[in-house]
């Protein structure tokens, strides 16, 4: 019984059905009140206005007979009046109180208390009241007999006509004569109230049991019925079962409930086929996974492991962790399982052993607790990643690294490894140690410019970020003492941090050298030059002499010089000197060791000081110099002593093949031409002759050191070489070709710097005319 009255508490169409019930009771009860007591108040203003027009009809019927005091008439208007069945009697009352007139006749002239039911409207208070309200002028009550009565009082007021005729006048003062008092029935109009009550009471408990049926037909329609097929739906659902909707007959709400099960339906489905998929997948991937899983208990026995687990470690059934893994018959020392058990974390560690071929497997564990629904740890996942692999390239790894640091600190160069942005040291060999007297720990942070003097720190910073190689830099050791390095320059990544890994030796004793062999060099141009500079000087000095000679035979004669002649003859003797001078500085500049200082040089004004020493020699040998130089090529970067030495061998092999030539073919052209070119970032120089020009077989030989084609005691073989490695050391290059007619070219090519131009246009100026100058 208790089980039914739950489904009733729990049914919804009950639920509705009640709610429904009581609403539509209590709608239906209180319009039947209403309409009961609309009634019950109508028929009662009907009935106190019925009597009420009564009282006023008979008052206005009897006001004529009063007037007249006709007292036959007025009985026979009470008497006929009271004859309508629904009057019960009507009296006329004096002040007094006196019954005057009645329907009754025995209640004439009979007294009444002042007080009783009949009066007491006006008498209700001490002072009579001269007028009434509706409201106050009825009255119910019971005749005795259980019947009820309504009662009418209508005031008689005193008027003019009754104060002032002479038959029966009245005192002016009294304004209320006397009361008409009309008794009715009230018994027909309660039954019909009555009547009509219960009229109202059968309509409203047929509608009520009409509606409930129906209310409960339609619930049983739209709602019992499909709810009940929606929730054994629902249920079949939930089993897993396929329930078709198509035909599912149901409108609004019930409908959309409908259609919210199909798509549910639909939605169960398809999250049901994904987790099989997922289930799938994270079994394939529990099997597949490259590394060892197991789910150990508190007692670390093995209750679920993968199939790498399997395939590696072979566990008999019931086995523990520690026997499959390492073949203990105890617990390993700091179990990370333990510690997971013990905390309820996660926990790792790295574990290895000795494989029965005698190898060490090493892997790196993790764990982590299976929890059940109250937070208890109850099992832990433990997952193996072998990484025997991974320990024996670390060990690879550790042995290279070792290798190839040895090589870094033995390395006979000086190895830096810099900062790319900062330029500062991060890491130097001991080679560098050695060669710039530093320690390795102090160096480390400074900057790799500190090595180079304060003035040309700022270029080398420029030149480090953008060049590979900087030949003959000057650095200085830790005492302050210079030497020479070429430096290269290689960009890499060291820990993802872009570095510079600098190379530098030291170059300073191949340098000395290199100075020594220039400087032979030009003693042997010199060498060459003797007789060119002899007669350079013997113009001058027969000057002098045949001046001195003059004046020497004047002073013997003892004869007068002109002073015209004497200050001609001292201005020739001072110019003349002042030639030699200059042919002698020249000679020992030229001769002198240069520094290693790179500085800006206009290459046409030391192609023309380099001219200067020829100019004697190739004008009496006739030969031609024809100038083609661009006054507005860029400055270059280079030693003007050894830029000079290099256009001083090109000339000197000019002048001898074309005097080789000329003695095979003494019509031959006698000319050298010198060019010099604006080529944008790059300065030309062409030095083209007329002479034997350059064989084939030998023109990849012509620059190597000790060759040469000249006859033996006429060159040393070292000329074409030393400019060659100069023009280089420049950051130039010369390349060597036959000209299109006959004779060499040689042109060079030289990095142009930023900065002033020479003045001028491209020009062409006859050797003949600077000869003659």
């Amino acid at each position: 019984m208790s089980s039914s009255f739950r489904f009733l508490r729990a049914s919804l169409a009950v639920r509705i059905l009640v709610i429904t019930g009581i609403t539509l009771f209590v709608c239906l009860g209180l319009h039947a009140w209403l309409s009961i007591r609309y009634q019950h108040s109508h028929a009662a203003r009907e009935l106190v206005a019925g009597a009420d027009r009564l009282g006023q009809t008979i008052l206005l019927g009897t006001r004529y007979a009063m007037m007249g005091n006709a007292r036959h008439e007025l009985d026979q208007i009470i008497s006929d009046v009271a004859k309508q069945p629904d009057i019960v009697s009507i009296r006329i009352y004096n002040k007094a109180g006196e019954i005057k007139f009645s329907n009754h006749p025995e209640e004439i002239d009979t007294r009444t208390d002042i007080r009783d039911t009949a009066c007491h409207a006006c008498h209700v208070t001490d002072t009579p009241k001269t007028s009434l309200t509706v409201e106050e002028r009825i009255r119910m009550f019971d005749d005795g007999q259980g019947l009820p009565r309504l009662g009418s009082l209508m005031p008689i007021m005193n008027e003019k006509g009754c104060a002032e005729d002479v038959c029966h006048a009245h005192e002016p003062g009294k304004m209320v004569l006397g009361a008409l008092d009309v008794v009715l029935r009230a018994d027909s109009a309660e039954q019909d109230i009555l009547v009509f009550q219960n009229r109202i009471l059968m309509l409203t408990a047929g509608v009520f049991l009409g509606a409930s049926t129906l209310i409960v037909m339609l619930l049983r329609r739209f709602i019992t019925h499909p709810v009940a097929k929606l929730i054994e739906s629902a249920r079949r659902i939930g089993r897993g079962e396929k329930v078709d909707f198509e035909h599912f007959e149901g409108v609004g709400e019930i409908g959309e409930l409908a259609s919210a099960l199909s798509r549910m339906q639909k939605e169960v489905a398809d999250k049901h086929a994904a987790l099989e998929r997922q289930r799938k997948e994270y079994q394939h991937l529990f099997e597949q996974v490259p590394c060892s899983i197991t789910v150990q208990d508190r007692d670390y026995k093995l209750l679920q492991y993968n199939r790498e687990f399997a395939d590696r470690f072979n566990p008999a059934s019931g086995i523990h962790c520690y026997e499959a893994y390492k073949g203990r018959t105890d617990k390993c020392p700091n179990c990370p399982v333990e510690k997971t058990f013990a905390t309820g974390l996660a926990h790792c560690s790295e574990e290895s052993r000795v494989n029965p071929d005698g190898t060490r497997a090493y892997w790196l564990v993790h764990t982590s607790p299976v929890l059940d629904e109250a937070g208890n740890v109850v099992a832990a996942m433990e997952m193996s990643l072998d990484i025997s692999a991974r320990r024996s390239v670390e060990e690879r790894l550790r042995m290279s690294e070792q290798k190839y640091h040895a090589i870094f600190d033995n390395i006979p160069n000086s190895v830096f490894v810099l900062d790319a942005q900062t330029l500062e040291v991060i890491d130097c060999n001991t080679t560098a140690e050695l060669v710039y007297g530093v320690e390795r720990v102090r160096v480390r942070g400074e900057s790799f410019l500190s090595f180079f003097s304060s003035e040309e720190q700022d270029r080398y910073a420029s030149q480090l970020r953008a060049f590979t190689v900087l030949n003959r830099a000057r650095n200085f050791r830790k005492d302050g003492s210079p030497f020479y390095v070429d430096i290269m320059l290689s960009p890499a990544e060291y820990h993802e941090r872009q570095i510079l890994l600098v190379t530098t030796n030291d170059i300073t004793e191949r340098l000395e050298t290199e100075r020594k062999l220039i400087q032979a060099g030009k003693m042997a141009t010199l060498g060459e030059m003797a007789t060119g500079v002899a007669h350079e000087l013997n113009q001058p000095l027969t000057v002098i002499k045949t001046a001195s000679s003059f004046i020497m035979r004047k002073l013997r004669r003892q004869e007068e010089i002109a002073p015209e002649v004497l200050n001609t003859m001292a201005t020739e003797v001072d110019a003349h000197v002042d030639r030699a001078s200059q042919i002698i500085n020249h000679m020992r500049e030229f001769g002198r060791q240069s520094d290693l200082t790179l500085e800006l040089v206009n290459i046409n004004t030391v192609l023309r000081a380099s001219f200067e020493f020829f100019f004697r020699q190739l004008s009496s040998r006739e030969i031609e110099v024809v100038w083609r130089l661009d006054e507005h090529v860029p400055l270059i970067l280079a030693m003007p002593n050894r830029l000079e030495q290099v256009f001083m061998n090109l000339l000197l092999n000019a002048r001898d093949a074309i005097e080789e030539r000329s003695a095979a073919t003494p019509e031959a052209p006698r000319r050298i031409t010198l060019t010099t070119l604006n080529k944008g970032r790059e300065v030309e120089v062409v030095i083209e002759d007329t002479g034997t020009g350059i064989p084939k077989s030998l023109q990849n030989k012509i620059f190597e050191p000790f060759f040469t084609t000249k006859k033996v005691g006429k060159g040393t073989g070292l000329g074409l070489s030393i400019s060659y490695g100069l023009v280089r050391d420049f950051g130039g290059s010369i390349h060597a070709e036959n000209a299109s007619g006959s004779g060499a070219r040689f042109t060079l090519r030289f990095p142009s710097s930023s900065g002033a131009t020479a003045s001028g246009g491209q020009q062409d100026v006859d050797g003949s005319g600077i000869s003659g100058s």
